[in-house]
This record gives C-alpha cells, sequence and structure tokens, in this order.
C-alpha cells in the first residue's frame, strides 16, 4: 500500500485491524455481524448499480426522432368561409 496515497490508513496495522475488529464484535455481537455485511453488501451493490445506470445515461447517444408527416386537413374545414372580424362601432 502507498503511504502517500492513503495517509489516513496508515496506521492499520494487522495488531490495529484485530483491534478494531474486537471492537466491532463487542458493540454489535457475533450475531448482528453476517447481517451488517449482507447489508453492507446490498448497500454497495445498489450504490454501483445506480452509479452505472447514471453513466450509462450520460453516454447513451439520444435516438433520432422520426419525422413527423404532414398533417391532413379536413375537406370541410378548407372549404369553410373564414369567420369575418368584428368592428367595434361604439366609439
Amino acid at each position: 500500500m502507498n503511504i502517500q496515497l492513503f495517509p489516513t490508513l496508515a496506521f492499520l496495522t494487522p495488531q490495529t485491524t484485530l483491534f478494531l475488529f474486537a471492537i466491532v464484535v463487542m458493540m454489535f455481537g457475533a450475531k448482528k455481524l453476517p447481517e451488517l455485511a449482507r447489508g453492507m453488501g446490498l448497500a454497495i451493490k445498489e450504490f454501483t448499480k445506480a452509479k452505472n445506470d447514471i453513466n450509462d445515461e450520460i453516454m447513451r447517444e439520444p435516438a433520432p426522432t422520426p419525422p413527423q408527416p404532414a398533417k391532413q386537413i379536413d375537406a370541410e374545414v378548407a372549404k369553410a368561409p373564414a369567420p369575418q372580424a368584428q368592428t367595434d362601432t361604439h366609439a
């Protein structure tokens, strides 16, 4: 392990790791450790899945939109006379 890259983990000797593990066992009990490890594993799995989904969404090219067909005007609407503009005579 490169001490320059991980300066906060430099104190983790085998004795320190064993001591920390003993403290965790005393705090949670031996029966809870598999459940805690399983929960942490699921959390890491969900985090990785979410990270990959976001990365895939960012890297995905947008789908080309198909051209919209020209709208047809009904024959009856096309033959109808245009409405007359009303003028204000109370002026």
